[in-house]
């Protein structure tokens, strides 16, 4: 089992920026690919983007294409969520997620990952 943990959300001004980072612990060799979702208040939890182990292969929702960046470093188990130009709709509970296999574009369902984070808030104010 592989446990991972988020850190790095807080209030920020719109037009702002931050950087989550998940740390991975346990059983890292299952999680080869990382993702981060999030889930805003009265919505489904959804796919914000997705890498693989070696950084090959990266995937970002349409939403936050060209503002954010996924980037990992596999010697400190971390993967990054770097947030750019933010706006008040990015408000969320961001969560991290693992899982093995290859990712592809398609890599963009809950049910695709089979480790979670316990979520870290993100608070875009306008």
């Amino acid at each position: 089992q592989v446990q991972l943990v988020e850190s790095g959300g807080k209030l920020v001004q719109a037009g702002g920026s931050l950087r989550l980072a998940c740390l991975a612990s346990g059983r890292t060799f299952s999680a080869v690919n990382r993702g981060w979702f999030r889930q805003a208040p009265g919505k489904e939890r959804e796919f914000v983007a997705a890498i693989n182990w070696s950084g090959s292969s990266i995937y970002y929702a349409d939403s936050v294409k060209g503002r954010f960046t996924i980037s990992r470093d596999n010697a400190k188990n971390t993967v990054y969520l770097q947030m750019n130009s933010l706006k008040p709709e990015d408000t969320a509970v961001y969560y991290c997620a693992a899982s093995g296999g290859l990712i592809t574009s398609a890599t963009t369902k809950r049910s695709d990952f089979h480790s979670w984070g316990q979520g870290t808030q993100v608070t875009v104010s306008s």
